[in-house]
């Protein structure tokens, strides 16, 4: 097989050649830009606080695919087998309910040494780590709000979560070398309809403050706020809207997140990239797949996912936009789905760099409206595939499906077993 996809290779390169595209360096480019691949669709996001604790805050894993991973060590073992099957970088990214402690830890006492096996995993296999405040599945967060709380005790509780959760993040990136992104998202909102909307944002708003009031080295850590239109439980009134967490981002210097599932079933995040751009410094993306709604599925290689990726590539974003997962399906195998999902982002990555963009944007400037429509669907049969299989054979993982033939392997010696 190997000759063939050599042939292809030269193939390929001649014909992006001719349209003034280096292949080579489309395949240099693409391997600095990383995925953050995210912990929680190895375990349905129950974590390792409270086995068989029930998820809250709208969040739902559907299906009960056997053999999913039941402490760290299998988590990371599976995590391992899905990041062979990938090519080129990546990372991780954590919740603070995947800690590890032979003793119960509240979440306000959470500290580095709790996440020590990570980060040595991390550095054994060369990858960064990002993290995540866990605001959901807990006690005081049953009623539906966290940081934007009433009772002062309560919201005092997930402020000094969040600053915890800051110092591990912080610690991720000094001891690895590469800066942690922390993303906090909240479920705070209310069923039905709501009174005083201005009195929760401005608790929250409040909350944000001090969680960010000590200053911590960019190269080390990255703060960011997620937004989210409304989630099951918070139908009618979500505290941290998109027009909240906009306006915290762009006025207090943090990163802003942008979850492809968190906004009207119309709306696309593809478009929220460049207006974002103008106004905050870095971005964060968790791709995902929305099917009615905010459902979490693996993603493809659709329509959005390469819409997303062109954006990137289209304005040079590689250093302000982070790239991350976010689905949790428990229908299929979930190793194959950290697969499916993973390499469908970087084949629409790849696709984005092998696009004519400098020929398509001189078209539009020139208001060639039909030729930059013709040479856009025409470059979507140009020989991509041949590019990437040879990606993933020079990044010695498995060429098209191959890697299934592993994954079936793994299921039969490890995941049938659990």
């Amino acid at each position: 097989m190997t000759a063939s996809i050599d042939q292809a290779w030269k193939l390929a390169k001649e014909r992006f050649a001719a349209l003034n595209i280096d292949v080579e360096d489309a395949l240099k480019k693409l391997d600095t830009l990383p995925v953050s691949m995210h912990c929680w669709q190895g375990d349905d996001v129950a974590g390792f606080e409270n086995q068989g604790g029930a998820l809250t805050g709208g969040i739902q894993a559907t299906g009960n695919y056997p053999g999913k991973a039941r402490n760290a060590a299998e988590l990371r073992a599976d995590l391992e087998q899905a990041l062979a099957l990938i090519p080129g970088p990546k990372r991780l990214n954590l919740h603070a309910i995947y800690l590890e402690s032979d003793e119960p830890v509240e979440r306000n006492k959470i500290e580095p040494k709790h996440f020590a096996n990570w980060v040595s995993w991390a550095r054994d296999n060369k990858l960064g780590l990002d993290f995540n405040p866990t605001c959901f599945s807990h006690a005081l967060s049953a009623d539906g709000f966290t940081l934007s709380h009433p009772d002062e005790k309560i919201r005092q509780f997930w402020i000094e979560h969040c600053q915890a959760s800051r110092h591990i993040s912080a610690y991720f990136g000094r001891e690895l070398g590469t800066a942690s992104v922390m993303n906090i998202w909240v479920p705070d909102g209310m069923k039905d309809l709501t009174i005083d909307r201005l009195a929760y944002r401005q608790r929250l708003l409040n909350s944000l403050d001090q969680i960010i009031s000590e200053k911590l080295d960019i190269n080390h850590h990255i703060d960011a706020v997620e937004s989210k239109l409304f989630g099951i439980g918070a139908e009618s009134f979500t505290v941290g809207s998109n027009e909240f967490f906009l306006g915290y981002a762009a006025s207090r210097g943090t990163a802003l997140c942008l979850d492809a599932g968190h906004f009207h079933p119309t709306e696309v995040i593809s478009d929220k990239i460049s207006s974002a751009m103008l106004y905050v410094e870095h971005l964060l993306l968790h791709v995902s797949r929305p099917v009615r709604w905010d459902s979490d599925h693996v993603v493809l290689l659709d329509d959005e996912t390469q819409a997303i990726a062109s954006e990137i590539i289209r304005n040079n974003l590689f250093d302000r936009v982070h790239i991350g997962l976010d689905f949790f399906d428990a229908s299929i195998n979930r190793v194959a789905a950290w697969v499916i999902g993973t390499r469908n982002m970087k084949k629409a990555l790849l696709r984005a760099l092998l696009e004519p963009t400098d020929q398509l944007r001189q078209l539009e400037l020139a208001g060639d409206y039909t030729a930059r429509l013709a040479l856009l669907e025409e470059q979507k049969s140009l020989p991509w595939q041949a590019v990437w299989d040879t990606y993933c054979q020079c990044s010695h993982v498995p060429v098209g499906a191959d890697w299934l033939k592993n994954i079936r392997d793994y299921e039969q010696s490890t995941l049938s077993k659990r």
